[in-house]
């Protein structure tokens, strides 16, 4: 089935700005509440809001067979369960209604105030009830740097990171919709020099520039997915700030990896960016030597040229960016991650997501963390406001942004934004 919602001659009867993320070619999934507190999935244009629930209460969606209820939910998990042939064709559909040659829509004062809100009076929520959660570590760039800092420098990858996308299994409750501000963990902490640890908050709260992809229902229990088909059990991508304490992992990751350091929060974007969307983006990955095993083999583009970037703003203070990478540089792909995952038998179902792992890229300035950037806080970072930062200080909000963008048209995410509070205190 072509893909007609990427027609980049198509203008919208919307108004757009220019270097908007959401121009009538992107066409992403969300949930929003309105100022009536509706809950409702919908999608964005420029700077509005969509209600595919009112669009389909009012016969938008004729002659797609869509559940009567699917898009007045309050998540995207039953829209992404029917699967690749329903989402083009639901995307394929909005990109018609809002085609600036399209009087439908357009010439109904009554439905438009119906089905469609300025962003700034509505309310993004979590996009997805999210029942499981895989973070990866898939950079190479990444994994050699914190490899150096804290094992062997000449041997900064362990033995098996070449031959299998690592990862872990995080905890879905502590996802959240980017706005949502986040505390300052509590945890065991081993201090340099001493031989005892002591609790308390986090001394070096960090964050890891991620991305994220939602899958739909891929398998039964003991089935594997086959690398070939593995695209088509990826709904779309977000953001992702994996938000780390990275004293408290130092403590307690060995000797079974990452835990209460990475649980307390992540942050993504709210807005899913459909595969469909970036197909225009695709592009080849680093060259994988050794030759992965044939399960994890693939030829041609697999990857995608997404422009990321990390800001940090102190309170009442401009951002000042500070790292500038893309997802492209990513060593092991989506589909390679989604086929190692189910190799094993391990079901995966609609809304699970995959977070990509750290991204960074070659130059201290593509680095995708704070602990790599002031390279664990020997060289702070400096800012716009004349102070420095070796890790995330409390009244800092982090802001990631991306997008892929040609000569043609840009494609974005909009942003993962978070401030970072003082730890809780129970009143």
């Amino acid at each position: 089935m072509p893909i007609t919602a990427n027609d980049t001659t198509r203008k919208s009867w919307l108004e757009v700005p220019s270097d908007s993320d959401f121009p009538i070619q992107n066409i992403p999934f969300g949930v929003f509440l309105t100022k009536e507190n509706i809950v409702t999935v919908g999608t964005r244009i420029g700077d509005f809001a969509i209600d595919l629930g009112a669009l389909q209460q009012l016969n938008y969606f004729e002659g797609i067979e869509l559940t009567d209820d699917m898009f007045m939910q309050d998540t995207l998990n039953d829209f992404i369960s029917d699967g690749q042939k329903t989402w083009r064709l639901v995307r394929n559909r909005i990109a018609e209604i809002f085609d600036a040659t399209n009087p439908e829509l357009r010439d109904n004062p009554k439905h438009i105030n119906i089905v469609i809100f300025n962003m700034e009076d509505v309310e993004m929520q979590l996009p997805v009830l999210i029942g499981d959660y895989t973070d990866f570590y898939s950079s190479r760039e990444h994994a050699t740097n914190v490899g150096k800092m804290f094992r062997d420098p000449e041997n900064a990858l362990l033995p098996n990171w070449l031959h299998v996308p690592v990862g872990y299994h995080g905890r879905s409750s502590s996802i959240i919709p980017s706005g949502i501000p986040v505390h300052r963990p509590m945890g065991q902490i081993l201090p340099n020099g001493e031989t005892s640890p002591v609790f308390g908050p986090s001394r070096s709260v960090d964050f890891e520039l991620e991305t994220a992809f939602i899958t739909t229902d891929c398998n039964i229990m003991g089935e594997t997915i086959p690398i070939a088909e593995t695209e088509d059990y990826i709904f779309g991508m977000v953001l992702m700030n994996d938000w780390s304490a990275r004293d408290i992992q130092k403590w307690e990751y060995v000797p079974l990896g990452p835990f209460l350091a990475k649980n307390f929060a992540t942050s993504i974007s709210p807005w899913i960016i459909t595969m469909d969307a970036l197909e225009p983006f695709r592009t080849k990955g680093p060259k994988q030597e050794p030759t992965p095993f044939p399960y994890l083999q693939q030829k041609g583009k697999h990857t995608f040229d997404i422009n990321l970037e990390v800001a940090i703003a102190p309170e009442n203070t401009e951002p000042t960016v500070v790292s500038r990478t893309n997802f492209k540089y990513m060593y092991w792909t989506m589909s390679q991650q989604l086929a190692h995952h189910t190799s094993n038998g391990c079901r995966v179902n609609s809304g699970d997501m995959m977070g990509s792992g750290t991204i960074s890229g070659p130059t201290p300035d593509s680095y995708g963390s704070m602990l790599e950037l002031s390279w664990g806080g020997k060289n702070p970072i400096h800012l716009n406001d004349g102070s420095e930062r070796k890790f995330i200080n409390d009244g800092d909000t982090v802001i990631m942004k991306g997008y892929s963008q040609n000569g043609q048209v840009r494609i974005g995410f909009g942003e993962c934004s978070s401030k970072l509070l003082p730890p809780f205190v129970r009143q």
